[in-house]
Order: C-alpha cells, then structure tokens, then sequence
C-alpha cells in the first residue's frame, strides 16, 4: 500500500495519543488507521479540519455515519451503504465506483469555471453602458447610447452568448489544478478588475471611438447643437452600439477559457457560443438595416466604415487575453496574481 515509509495506527495506539500527537502525525504523507471505532473516525476528521484541511470521507457502515456528517463532503456508497449512511452523506455513489469521485470532482470544478465565465462576460458590458451616461452629464458630451439599445445589449445580444458559456466544456487542465482556496468566491475583486477595469474600458473606448469619429466626419463639432431625430446622430449612436457588440463578441471568445488557448480548447467545440454570435451580429444588422425597426431603435444604417472602426479594440481583446492566458501558464507571478479571475 505505501510507495514509501508509510504509518500504520491502529485504534489502540489512537486512544492513547494527545490532541498535539495527533496533528503532528496527521502531516505524514502516507498514513493508514485501522481498526477505529466511530469516534476516533470522527476525531480523526476533527483533527484533520483544525489543521485547516478539507475532509472527505467515504463510508458504507453505521459507524461511518458520525464522521460522514461532519466532513467538510460525505461520500457513502449507493450499492453496499446502509440507510443512515446516506442519510449522513453529501454524496451517494450509486455504483460503489471510486473513479465516479473523480468525475464528480471534475464536473464540479467546471460548473464554477462556467458560473465564473459567465459573470465576467456579462459584468463588462455594464461600463460602455454606463459610460455614455456619465460623460452626457459630467463633459455634457452628446449621449452615446439610449436606454432602448442598452435594453436590446441585455436582452438580447448578451444572452444567448451567456447561456453558451454556461455550457463549455471543461478545460484540459482542469484536474491538475490544485483545489481552489476555501475562501475563494465566485465574485472576486481581480474578476471585477477585468471585467470593469480592462475588458469594459476597452469596450467602451471603442464605442466612444467609433461614436465621435462618425460625428466629427459628419461636419458636428463639440458643442454643436445635435437633435435626437438628427440622421448624423443616429448614425453615430449606431456605431456605438455595433462596437459594443462586436467587442462582446471578442469578450465571449475569451471567456471561454480561464487558463487554456482559445486555439487549443476548440474554437467550434462549442456551437451555443457561435449561435450566440450569429443571433447578436444579426440583431445588430436587423436594427440598423431594417427600415420598420429604425424609428423605435432610434437608430440609423451604417456601413463598413463604422463597423471597422470597431475591430481594432476588439482584436485587443482577443490577442491581449490571449496574452495574459499564455503568462498564467507560465506561472507568471504578477499575472497570477492581479489578472487572475
């Protein structure tokens, strides 16, 4: 059983150790304790929490049952395991397989990377949204983008994307990383620095571009007079909303992955993401080409031009993430540190 000097504790020699005994034994990489009763399993699991380590542990019997209950995850066997312990159980293995752990293990460190993605993809579209309304009051700059387009970037664009990420498959190296801390959350400050801080500024300085550079090629100066139902305003407020989407675009590629290649997880793996990107290109080309549809968007059509103002930000993002994913790999410790999410 033991690829070295490995411990064998029988209950007998357990009962007759100190609370301090115990924890310093517990720091052995191999140890085995044999033959205990229900109680010193349980004291075992104690002593194992106090060190600060997360307990599991597995069990079939009656006498598993106290120590299953207070591990930080019970695992009791679904074939073999009586009643009470899969009563005391987090976790019932209805194949008595230990290798169904393994995969437990696995899906549930994806169903947080995903729940993660998610969040960090819809939090950034919140800044080139905010933005405009801010610089309208604060610099008395013309307002960028109306209620009505941040309505449809909500509603409509963002969300089949987000439900796509919801559905990535893990990545490559997903089982060899270390356990996440007991402290970590879902939102986390470096999460909200990417997400507000770098990836949201960059959307928005996109839609500010191409916002100003339709106005200004228009003949409009700052502080010009610059009616709502102006076809130049229009316009302009078009391009703003079609580069927050062709940026979101980069942003759902990129949060596709935490850690690994965008190029070696599969860009086509996941085809929820690329109808996601179908449907908010297509909403974009509906609002703004579709005659019916302009008045209530308050929108205008716009070509090539004002799309392309757009694509340098957005390989920015992409290439920049590609970047930093590349760092993280390489264990880069500034990187691991402030650009981690």
């Amino acid at each position: 059983m033991f690829t070295g000097d490995g411990q064998v504790i029988v209950g007998e020699k357990l009962l007759q150790m100190s609370e301090q005994e115990l924890s310093v034994l517990l720091d052995a990489r191999e140890l085995v304790f044999a033959r205990s009763t229900p109680l010193q399993k349980l004291q075992i699991v104690k002593a194992l929490q106090k060190k600060g380590e997360i307990v599991t542990v597995t069990g079939d019997g009656v006498n598993d049952a106290p120590a299953l209950k207070n591990a930080d995850m019970g695992v009791a066997m679904g074939l073999s395991g009586t009643e009470v312990a899969k009563e005391a159980a987090d976790m019932v293995l209805m194949d008595d397989n230990f290798a169904t752990i393994v995969h437990a293990i696995e899906e549930g460190r994806t169903i947080f990377s995903n729940i993660k993605k998610f969040i960090a993809y819809i939090l950034t579209s919140n800044v080139p949204e905010i933005l405009p309304f801010i610089a309208f009051v604060v610099i008395d700059a013309p307002l960028a983008l109306t209620v009505v387009l941040i309505l449809t970037i909500d509603l409509g664009t963002d969300l089949l994307p987000a439900l796509g990420l919801g559905r990535e498959p893990p990545e490559q190296d997903v089982m060899q990383q270390p356990p996440r801390r007991r402290d970590e959350r879902l939102l986390t400050w470096t999460l909200l620095g990417m997400s507000y801080g770098i990836i949201g500024m960059i959307q928005a300085a996109a839609g500010f571009f191409a916002f100003f550079v339709v106005l200004y090629q228009g003949g409009w100066t700052w502080g010009m007079e610059l009616p709502t139902s102006d076809l130049l305003y229009r316009t302009a407020v078009t391009a703003f909303f079609a580069a927050v989407v062709i940026c979101q675009v980069a942003d759902v590629l990129i949060c596709r992955t935490r850690r690994q290649s965008i190029l070696s997880a599969g860009i086509f793996r996941n085809k929820l993401i690329w109808v996601g990107i179908a449907v908010e290109l297509g909403i974009v080309v509906a609002i703004s080409q579709i005659e019916f549809l302009q008045p209530f968007f308050g929108t205008a059509p716009i070509g090539w031009l004002e799309v392309s103002l757009a694509l340098p930000f957005a390989a920015a993002i992409l290439l920049g993430d590609e970047l930093r994913r590349w760092l993280i790999r390489r264990d880069n410790r500034f990187v691991q540190r402030w650009l981690t999410w």
